[in-house]
């Protein structure tokens, strides 16, 4: 037997590795050049910094399998984003239809161990077709293997899913169980079971886009956001990062930011809010004139629109807006606003993102079907979340705050911080149309039709003047001040420097019990 030179043996590594560069079929990457579609190492390298990925396990392959592919079907390492370390894996649909195996679960695991260990961002590029079944019970142990290493990163360090292509079974619920799910339209579909699985056994006929499509999922609430295109979710992700902490123990990245001279009186914003109090108007267009740009990254964009929860950055440093939008249910809360606005606000408290409640809402959204489907425990939970994040927390009421949604949107009585409100602001138990049926309903009714429409109106306007003015919440110390709304930039400012050190720790226990 002729031993090998140490050439040979390097030109068989370099054979090796070539090989596992796009180890599936032939028939399969044909499949995925025709389709358009990138492969997963074309992924990573739009996602990462020029020449920062270090790929690991790239040789690895099912144990005693003699026909085993190289990658096992997802290729695994770690690289920078912005100079930034960041691990990473992307599955390959041509090895295997990515399907999960010991080898594949192993090398995701790796990644996540590394990220536990050195505090970084977890990014899984998924695009699977779920448990590989011939593997049986080994499938099942990994894909638990990669859940449990969620844990001890969540709320540490971001984790965030790219969905690309079709993703079912255990291949959905690991990326719903991360910080931040990216769709993209017309390539993102994503269900527990498919749509063949589901006529065998149900005997329901849907096609895979109307079951699973990223449209459809980020109206169930399962997406934090659509996009159009693998570049534009790739870049999400950059923006996205830009606003988040390597871990929970370490500063969000700071930018440069506009000097307070250039801040400290906006004009437009005196002339923002419309004279007639029922008016809509876009809150988005109000949030963009609060921070420092006009950029803001914003989660869950068409999941109940009535609350508004973005990204944004004042004084060069990211925030978390929670929102009313009264063009969407008069900026009502609903049960899916209120759990929108929860996970926001837990996922920002994690990071030490400072919370900026922007307050115009007539209160929780009235209705049997909000009944049905669970305000009362949904509600709770935006309450609870609130009193929960110990981050500094400032509110601005700019016009409506009524009833539980006045409490629940940063609130000094649930531990907000600093309140503050424009004079255009209006707070009560309730408004006024709903105050006149509560109080007065009898005694209108036992008026003169002629006079009820003056009668109503009289009491309406002395209720506006006397309970629902912002200067009733003043004089009695639930608002620290009162601005006017073209001051508000810096105002905001002010609060969040004053706040920039504050420390506030529960008392000892495990954990707490959300609401049901």
């Amino acid at each position: 037997m002729t031993e090998s030179t140490t050439a040979d043996k390097l030109a068989d590594l370099r054979a090796r590795l070539a090989k596992a560069q796009d180890p599936g079929s032939e028939r399969a990457r044909k499949r995925r050049d025709e389709a358009g579609r990138s492969t997963p190492r074309q992924r990573i390298a739009r996602l990462l910094d020029d020449g920062s990925f270090v790929e690991v396990g790239a040789l690895g392959k099912t144990p005693g399998d003699p026909d085993a592919i190289y990658s096992d079907g997802v290729v695994t390492g770690y690289g920078r984003i912005d100079g930034r370390p960041v691990c990473v894996y992307a599955h390959d649909k041509t090895v295997y239809g990515g399907s999960v195996g010991v080898t594949f679960g192993r090398k995701v695991v790796e990644v996540m161990d590394m990220a536990i260990k050195i505090g970084c961002p977890v990014i899984g590029i998924q695009d699977s077709g779920g448990a590989r079944i011939q593997d049986a019970v080994t499938s099942l142990a990994m894909y638990s293997e990669i859940s449990r290493r969620q844990l001890p990163l969540s709320g540490r360090s971001p984790q965030i899913s790219v969905m690309l292509g079709k993703s079912a079974g255990g291949a959905v619920y690991a990326p719903v169980t991360t910080d931040f799910v990216i769709g993209v339209e017309g390539e993102t579909e994503m269900y527990v079971t498919g749509p063949a699985v589901i006529r065998e056994v149900t005997g329901e006929d849907v096609t895979s886009a109307e079951l699973g499509g990223a449209r459809q999922q980020e109206l169930n609430g399962n997406i934090s956001a659509v996009v159009g295109s693998e570049d534009e979710a790739f870049d999400f992700v950059r923006d996205l990062l830009d606003h988040l902490p390597l871990t929970c123990n370490d500063p969000a990245p700071v930018f440069d930011a506009p000097a307070d001279e250039e801040v400290a009186v906006t004009p437009s914003l005196d002339t923002f809010m419309p004279d007639d109090t029922n008016a809509g108007y876009d809150m988005l267009d109000l949030l963009v004139q609060l921070g420092d740009d006009e950029n803001l990254v914003e989660i869950q964009e068409n999941y109940a629109p009535n609350l508004i929860t973005a990204f944004g950055r004042i004084d060069g440093r990211a925030v978390g807006f929670v929102a009313n939008n009264p063009m969407h249910l008069a900026g009502c809360i609903d049960a899916d606003a209120a759990d929108k606005g929860a996970r926001f606000i837990r996922i920002c408290d994690a990071y030490n993102i400072p919370l900026v409640f922007v307050v115009d809402t007539p209160g929780y959204l009235p209705g049997v079907e909000q009944e049905k489907v669970g305000l009362i425990h949904r509600g709770a939970k935006l309450a609870f979340a609130v009193v929960e994040a110990t981050v500094p927390k400032v509110s601005l009421i700019v016009r409506k705050a009524y009833g539980g949604a006045y409490a629940v949107m940063g609130s000094k009585n649930l531990t907000g911080d600093i309140n503050l409100a424009w004079p255009t602001a209006q707070i009560a138990v309730m408004g006024s149309a709903a105050a006149v049926v509560m109080i007065q309903g009898k005694q209108l009714e036992a008026a003169p039709p002629e006079q009820r429409a003056y009668l109503k109106k009289v009491f309406m306007d002395f209720y506006d003047e006397n309970m629902t003015s912002p200067y009733v919440a003043a004089e009695r110390g639930y608002l620290d001040a009162m601005i006017q709304p073209g001051e508000t930039r810096l105002a905001l400012r002010h609060a969040l420097r004053q706040l920039a050190t504050k420390d506030v720790r529960d008392l000892p226990k495990k954990h707490t019990i959300m609401p049901m």
